[in-house]
């Protein structure tokens, strides 16, 4: 088996275990008329700007946390927050904050037990492995596994985003930056 037959594996298993009714349940909290914010550290964050800038192309008002130009986040908005662990003190600490402060949290993680995976009014687990040692095992370096199936589990969301508010790949591409 090849190297490339490996890494695809782990993913597949880690994608076979992804419970579409976590999607679903996350899909129903985010809404065209709320601002969508997302959150997580390291390559996680990465992951996290990712679906942001999709959401953004299927026409989502959205923000980074940590960003320059990020406003505040105010009750009645939505935190995506991304850890592999659930508990990475400063996403857990401001997932707290957001709640707190009347945001609904949806919660990306490889473990519903965590204190991330606890405090979503949505959690999505992605089993995948991490730096920790939760989740599916894998060959690859830390939490690669993890923030390889969170891409492609979030890519899942925004296609159930957009098949639900009607927004076809023209529309999407019409989004896309033209400054290339």
């Amino acid at each position: 088996m090849t190297v490339i037959d490996q890494v695809l594996g782990e993913i597949n298993e880690v994608m076979g275990k992804v419970d579409e009714a976590q999607l679903s349940q996350a899909e129903a909290l985010i809404q065209k008329d709320k601002r969508i914010f997302v959150l997580g550290a390291g390559r996680s964050g990465l992951m996290a700007k990712g679906f942001a800038m999709r959401l953004m192309h299927i026409g989502y008002t959205v923000f980074a946390i940590g960003e320059t130009i990020t406003p505040s986040v105010q009750a009645g908005d939505v935190l995506v927050a991304v850890s592999g662990s659930g508990k990475t003190a400063s996403i857990v600490e401001l997932a707290e904050k957001a709640k707190a402060n009347g945001v609904t949290v949806v919660s990306v993680t490889s473990n519903a037990q965590s204190p991330l995976g606890q405090l979503g009014d949505a959690t999505i687990v992605v089993p995948g492995a991490t730096k920790a040692g939760d989740g599916v095992k894998s060959i690859q370096l830390l939490s690669t596994l993890f923030d390889q199936s969170v891409h492609v589990t979030l890519d899942i969301l925004c296609l159930m985003l957009s098949r639900r508010d009607h927004v076809s790949n023209d529309s999407a591409a019409a989004e896309h930056s033209n400054m290339e």
